[in-house]
């Protein structure tokens, strides 16, 4: 499966970042890609307020990604922001196309380096897996690679690679811990993890998590299979899933686990 990454970074504005789905779609699509990832928060960047940004799945934000997704015959996930019951939002990781539309929320909230994500966003709590072309698809969402236990979650319910989109924070080591992470998560699940995040902004200010590149895909085995640099750019992947059963057989954690 040929899955793109389009590593850009989201505005304050829904349309105009709608727009550049557009352009990422349409040049994922040029290069043969099936499925094209974009980053967490791609519906507006985090550091403003999100309640007056979110909108339900049926709503024209989401809509519009799954008109360009069947437009180009390809499957988008995206991050939006969904309304939450309680006031606060969802960060939803959309995947759209002509076979599904739906959402995971993302359950893991970013209450750490100086930023309380579950002030303003409530946590999802249903692990999501979707089907494309005969394989399983996990989703996820950034601060969720930091838990292992997700990626086997989403392994045990057919997922060959996960997909996972974030807006990773900038700051000392955390480069290191990000690439550190993908590969991990590969491994531990014996997925590959394919992780697209928002590009470097250059300067900012405050603890609101941008980005910093280095969009990658890992394969089971934990290997660097590509990456990108910070800046914004189009990485097409071709996913082995032969290669899951070849680690699963070689190394069976998933088998072998007693936990």
């Amino acid at each position: 499966m040929r899955i793109a990454l389009c590593q850009t970074n989201s505005t304050t504005d829904p349309l105009a970042n709608l727009e550049l789905v557009r352009d990422g779609v349409r040049a994922a699509a040029a290069r043969g890609a099936r499925v094209v990832l974009f980053p967490e928060a791609m519906m507006c960047r985090f550091g403003v307020s999100l309640a007056p940004v979110a909108e339900p799945l049926d709503g024209p934000w989401a809509t519009a990604v799954r008109d360009v997704a069947v437009e180009h015959g390809v499957v988008v996930v995206a991050g939006m922001f969904t309304p939450a019951p309680d006031g606060r939002v969802t960060n939803t990781l959309l995947a759209t196309g002509a076979e599904f539309h739906v959402g995971y929320d993302k359950i893991h909230l970013f209450d750490a380096f100086g930023f309380a994500e579950s002030d303003t966003v409530a946590p999802g709590s249903e692990v999501v897996v979707v089907e494309v072309d005969g394989i399983g698809l996990g989703l996820a969402t950034c601060y969720d690679v930091r838990f292992p236990e997700l990626f086997r979650a989403l392994a045990d319910r057919g997922a060959s690679a996960v997909l996972l989109g974030a807006s990773w924070g900038a700051g000392p080591g955390k480069k290191e811990q990000w690439e550190l992470l993908v590969r991990a998560r590969a491994v531990d699940s014996t997925t590959w993890v394919v992780a697209c995040g928002q590009s470097d902004p250059g300067e900012t200010s405050g603890t609101a998590p941008t980005g910093i590149g280095f969009s990658a895909a890992a394969t089971p085995l934990g290997a660097v299979a590509a990456q990108l640099d910070a800046e914004p750019g189009l990485l097409v992947v071709d996913v082995d899933t032969d290669a899951v059963e070849r680690a699963r057989a070689t190394i069976p954690v998933l088998a072998n686990r007693r936990l």
